[in-house]
């Protein structure tokens, strides 16, 4: 790949372009889904794609060559030459990262044993089994492994290789067809893998769900499940990029400094984190990734940047640069001092939320949203869990973060289609959060 990717940059350099970032990606993903207990689907994808930004003028643009032959990449430099000469400069474009740079490896992020994995269908076998022992009448889901190289070259002198190996599953337990759970598990190493733990957590969360009553309105203190704050956060990572707050897309604009979430609120992008699933050695500038913090104690620190926006505000990258806009790799929650236990003691009535979905915002730059939660919801009275459904969380992201009042000590990652953006998370209790009727 990075003889193609030298191809890319001289090609593109002879036609005037200024900055090139050429980013190759070689990817193995093998899937198994399973429904009703039992297998039903076994796929394996092989990928190869150049991912190309290009810069002239103050112009730029980025695209992704799928069809890699030389004619084709020929093809699609010249269209992007002609392109981009119709688009207006991008005054306040400050350029990419100076190379070369050194890279070390991180740990827990590749594993020969995954890419060797003949059988994964004994992982998904274990988390349905264990899921039914815990009263599930049916099971589904799905388990993916991943095998990613990457490739990257840069006009600025960057020249870096990475390779990583994941493994997943998210699990479905159903009882009737209002109870159901989710589990889910997710690690770079086969060593962290634990399928039985995903499938217990929703066997016993379907089973805790059985026949449930309408829920009630009003504000209530809330238990939010590592799966269920794990969405909101996913989608608040969005929002810490700088590119976010000058697009109107984030709350936290014009808020450096601010206090914007209780102090026992410390949030992390780890780009280094061993055994994250969004861990890689360099952003797509090829600056080394890194931590850092953007809430300490409740104030907000930093927004995600790209060298561009750095140099725009007169700092330094967080190494966060994707080919268009920053992103986070990781978003770390840092842990409280509760246990579990502790945490549901806390509550004299409240509702644990164990998954939500269709989270959506009413407003970016207040942060105004709803989410619906779904799987076992309950009600807590007294120390009892009583199942509930049809609510709706109606807030703001905000005074969600202001209201944390206890954080569990135990992280949990979590990753899956409803969490794009990997999370660790412990469980967390918020007061008075807004509690409406779902609309059927």
């Amino acid at each position: 790949m990075f003889e193609l990717n030298e191809f890319i940059l001289k090609k593109a350099e002879e036609l005037g372009f200024s900055d090139v970032v050429v980013l190759g990606y070689e990817t193995n993903r093998r899937q198994v889904r399973f429904a009703n207990n039992e297998i039903t689907v076994a796929k394996h994808w092989h990928e190869r794609k150049i991912e190309l930004f290009v810069e002239k003028d103050k112009k730029i643009a980025n695209t992704t060559i799928t069809e890699l032959s030389r004619e084709n990449i020929k093809r699609v430099l010249k269209t992007l030459k002609k392109n981009i000469e119709g688009l207006s400069p991008k005054e306040d474009y400050y350029g990419i990262a100076e190379g070369p740079f050194k890279y070390e490896d991180i740990p827990e992020t590749f594993d020969k044993a995954i890419v060797e994995l003949d059988e994964p269908n004994e992982y998904v076998e274990v988390a349905i089994n264990t899921a039914l022992s815990e009263g599930a009448k049916r099971v589904a889901g799905v388990l993916y492994t991943d095998h990613d190289r990457i490739y990257l070259t840069t006009s600025n002198g960057v020249e870096a290789f990475d390779e990583g190996t994941g493994i997943e599953i998210s699990v479905r337990a159903f009882v009737g067809n209002l109870e159901s759970g989710h589990g889910t598990c997710s690690a770079r190493v086969l060593k962290k893998f634990d399928p039985e733990l995903a499938g217990r957590k929703a066997g016993e969360i379907a089973h805790m769900a059985r026949n449930p009553e309408q829920g009630p309105e009003g504000r209530f203190d809330v238990i939010f499940d590592p799966l269920a704050f794990a969405n909101l956060l996913s989608y608040m990572g969005f929002m810490l990029s700088a590119y976010a707050a000058e697009a109107g897309f984030s709350f936290l604009a014009g808020k450096l400094g601010d206090k914007v979430a209780s102090e026992l609120v410390t949030i992390k992008d780890v780009g280094n984190l061993p055994n994250g699933y969004g861990t890689r050695k360099f952003d797509d500038e090829g600056v080394p990734t890194k931590e850092t913090i953007v809430i300490e104690n409740g104030t907000f620190r930093t927004f995600l940047l790209n060298t561009s926006l750095a140099r725009k505000y007169k700092t330094e990258t967080t190494a966060n640069a994707g080919l268009i806009m920053p992103r986070p790799w990781n978003i770390v929650l840092e842990p409280g001092d509760y246990s579990k236990a502790e945490l549901f003691s806390e509550v004299k009535r409240g509702i644990y939320i164990t998954n939500v979905w269709y989270t959506r915002f009413q407003n970016y730059v207040t942060g105004d949203f709803s989410t619906i939660p779904r799987d076992g919801i309950f009600l807590i009275e007294n120390g009892e869990f009583k199942p509930i459904r049809n609510i709706r969380v109606s807030d703001n992201l905000q005074r969600i973060l202001s209201n944390i009042v206890a954080i569990g000590n135990e992280p949990f990652q979590v990753h899956w289609w409803e969490v794009s953006r990997p999370v660790i998370t412990p469980y967390v209790l918020v007061k008075n959060v807004g509690i409406t009727r779902a609309t059927k």
